[in-house]
């Protein structure tokens, strides 16, 4: 069940992610590498040093504030690739209520349909 899971939500995830990825690079003046959709089991996003940045698929099942959460954090490492005061300081620039939506982002479980 997993992979056909991960088949059916994949090009929805491409899909959300590339229109919202496209819009936040604007608002912070960023631009990501390459972007990649994967079947993660333990992360929401991950970016490399090179500037690629990797999702995991179910982002398409969290509700839309996660979700952009997910891709603004992402998005913030390719200015600061730490997790400093001055890497929170960018998230917040679009989520002061960041410490918040990590606990969210913590407790929510992703039911398979």
């Amino acid at each position: 069940m997993r992979r056909s899971h991960y088949l059916k939500h994949r090009e929805l995830a491409r899909f959300l992610v590339h229109q919202r990825v496209k819009y936040f690079s604007q608002v912070y003046q960023v631009t990501p590498g390459r972007i990649s959709i994967r079947n993660q089991k333990t992360r929401w996003g991950s970016c490399s040093k090179r500037g690629n940045l990797n999702f995991n698929y179910k982002i398409v099942l969290l509700p839309t504030h996660l979700a952009d959460y997910i891709i603004v954090h992402e998005l913030c490492h390719l200015k600061e690739f730490n997790h400093s005061a001055n890497f929170w300081n960018l998230v917040a620039l679009t989520f002061s209520n960041y410490l918040e939506i990590r606990k969210e982002l913590r407790e929510t479980k992703i039911v398979y349909k």
